[in-house]
């Protein structure tokens, strides 16, 4: 895959694949955060748990760097952790 291919799949699984199963990312990381606010003690916000989530892709790809999924993924959380950052919904 090129790096264009990595923007396209990463652009299609956040606005419309993921979308459809799993619901809008801002409700879903929303849930997320207050889980692992109350699990940690601490305050996490939506754009920590994208960027969470880019810390596990990372780990993810180290142990399997040929599986697309990890890269794609990391992009698709980075795009949604800049624009909650953006809009300063939370963070």
């Amino acid at each position: 895959m090129k790096r264009s291919d990595f923007l396209s799949a990463a652009r299609q699984c956040i606005t419309v694949d993921r979308a459809a199963t799993h619901g809008g990312a801002e409700d879903s990381f929303g849930a997320i955060a207050k889980m692992w606010s109350a699990y940690l003690g601490v305050d996490v916000s939506k754009a920590d748990v994208c960027m969470m989530m880019v810390l596990l892709k990372a780990v993810r790809f180290k142990n399997t760097p040929a599986h697309a999924d990890h890269t794609v993924d990391i992009c698709g959380y980075a795009a949604i952790a800049g624009e909650l950052g953006l809009e300063g919904s939370d963070g």
